[in-house]
């Protein structure tokens, strides 16, 4: 286990700049959305549904966008894997703070664990609108040398 205890935030950036440099980034075809079910009823994983959560009142599943979707909002996504006994803590703060600094806009991260592909992975949605914006920012930062 990898862990910081103590650097400037120059050090922190220099380390994640590295970090998104070393991550495997995938760019997810399609337009995505959040299913919601009663908490009472959890959704079917289905093997396109990326990932479930829930709260105390509903379960949400992001899956692909749905013929039939309503007023659902619609979300492009990308993912990064991150090698193992890499640090990437603060790595979600840093990166959305970019985003948002370039683009205006928020986004949502959902992460989980897959330890044969290194551990921790992130799946980041944007308005699908600025997906390709995103992920030019993400490839500005992973290109950027100090």
């Amino acid at each position: 286990m990898v862990s910081v205890s103590s650097e400037t935030p120059e050090q922190t950036d220099e380390r994640l700049r590295r970090v998104i440099t070393l991550a495997d980034l995938t760019v997810h075809d399609g337009v995505w959305c959040f299913e919601e079910f009663p908490a009472d009823r959890p959704p079917a994983l289905t093997a396109d549904t990326l990932a479930v959560v829930r709260d105390s009142e509903s379960w949400s599943r992001l899956v692909p966008l749905p013929q039939e979707s309503g007023d659902a909002e619609r979300f492009g996504i990308f993912s990064f894997h991150f090698p193992a006994d890499l640090d990437n803590s603060g790595f979600v703060g840093w990166l959305a703070g970019h985003l948002k600094a370039e683009l205006g806009t928020g986004v949502f991260v959902v992460c989980g664990s897959n330890r044969a592909r290194g551990g921790i992975y992130d799946y980041w949605g944007c308005p699908v609108d600025l997906l390709e914006e995103a992920v030019a920012v993400v490839q500005t930062l992973r290109l950027a040398q100090d």
